[in-house]
């Protein structure tokens, strides 16, 4: 296992934290610092991905014959590792990261064609609609129903949790098409425009708060919704195999960039807060809780190494080791969030609904203060999507361990 990079993969990293130094401006900055959830509003966000795009680094996952970024396994490591150290804003996966993989392997030449160059330049936005009331981690117990009718489907159902639908302008969705023995094998893989009639966008709040420039998650109606056969990938009834090999770029992202970020501010917040002239830093409660979170950020770390290396050796990975990065890179999100939380003490009290909208008055108590107990709520939910830990380890044990 080589885990040195070369001397190409150095000035690379260089070119990375060039481009960030120019293009990750302090207004996108400010708004980053002060978001609960990783997102800004839409058009920050559209700014952003448009000087990727510019810069041809907009789409390092795909294939450059689809316009992608045309990274070797280091480079795709390095730019994330770099984007998440210097806390750059993720991008907008549903199109880029997971619509966009299945068209390029299911969907027809002219869907390539249709759909594949407005995602890269983000010219159009997506949503997922998977999960629906009912149909959380049992998914293929979904019941929205697509009619054929001839020309078009007849779509009706909801679905549920689906981040920033509000902004979208479609959404791919998992529905049914068939009644089988067998659940999975009924389900087909649509793509529908939200200004069809019949769509309705319904936003859910959440406890991390009703703010209106982070509102993160909705519920999506579909009553009556003609969706023509043309938006069909694939075959229909074989929208599961489909969404299986989306579920592949949904997990085993790198995290511990991330993480060293998130828990290097927790200590700043902790030398803010001085009781009888001692701070939360010095106590040695809270840095063996430190500590022993940076021990397993550094374990982390090890492992997505370990894992880059065998990608850049040309081994398949498997489905364990997404599931191993997804699992523990979540699970330790949530503890750096509850230090978090701990070391702003009770400048945590004050109820901030919108840290946003709150940009151009000062922070109640300690600077970021705000933002803590709204993260921290807001990552309840890790754990949660992109399928269950629970789910995770189940796939562990059976890909990995061969229970």
């Amino acid at each position: 296992m080589d885990l040195n990079f070369s001397k190409d993969d150095v000035r690379f990293r260089d070119d990375v934290r060039a481009f960030i130094d120019e293009a990750f401006t302090p207004d996108l900055q400010q708004q980053m610092a002060r978001s609960k959830n990783g997102y800004m509003n839409k058009e920050a966000h559209i700014t952003w991905q448009k000087r990727l795009y510019e810069k041809g680094w907009a789409a390092p996952n795909w294939p450059a014959e689809h316009g992608g970024a045309g990274f070797t396994p280091a480079q795709k490591f390095i730019f994330t590792q770099e984007m998440d150290a210097a806390g750059a804003p993720h991008f907008i996966p549903f199109g880029l990261s997971m619509v966009a993989p299945v068209i390029m392997a299911f969907g027809s030449d002219e869907q390539k064609q249709r759909f594949l160059p407005d995602i890269l330049a983000s010219n159009v936005w997506w949503c997922q609609g998977y999960s629906e009331p009912g149909s959380g981690s049992d998914l293929a117990s979904l019941q929205m129903k697509a009619e054929d009718k001839g020309d078009h489907y007849l779509c009706n159902g909801s679905k549920i949790w689906t981040s920033m639908a509000q902004h979208a302008d479609w959404i791919f969705c998992l529905v049914r098409t068939a009644k089988t023995e067998k659940r999975q094998d009924g389900i087909s893989f649509l793509l529908i425009e939200m200004d069809t009639p019949g769509v309705k966008v319904a936003p859910l709040v959440t406890l991390d708060g009703p703010a209106e420039n982070q509102q993160e998650i909705n519920q999506v109606f579909f009553e009556d919704v003609k969706v023509p056969k043309e938006n069909l990938i694939g075959e229909e009834n074989k929208g599961w195999t489909y969404a299986k090999y989306l579920l592949e770029f949904e997990r085993g992202n790198p995290y511990s960039a991330g993480l060293n970020r998130a828990l290097s501010k927790v200590r700043e917040l902790a030398n803010s807060v001085a009781t009888d002239g001692e701070t939360l830093a010095e106590d040695p409660d809270f840095q063996r809780k430190a500590n022993d979170l940076e021990r397993q950020i550094m374990a982390m770390e090890a492992t997505e190494l370990r894992i880059f290396s065998e990608i850049s050796a040309g081994q398949n990975i498997g489905p364990g080791s997404s599931s191993l990065l997804k699992t523990r890179g979540t699970e330790i999100q949530q503890d750096v969030s509850e230090l978090a939380v701990e070391a702003i003490g009770q400048y945590g009290f004050p109820f901030v609904s919108d840290t946003q909208g709150s940009a151009n008055t000062p922070d109640v108590g300690l600077d970021g203060a705000p933002i803590v107990v709204p993260s921290y709520l807001n990552k309840r939910k890790t754990t949660i999507y992109a399928g269950s830990n629970e789910i995770q380890r189940n796939i562990i044990a059976k890909a990995v361990l061969g229970l």
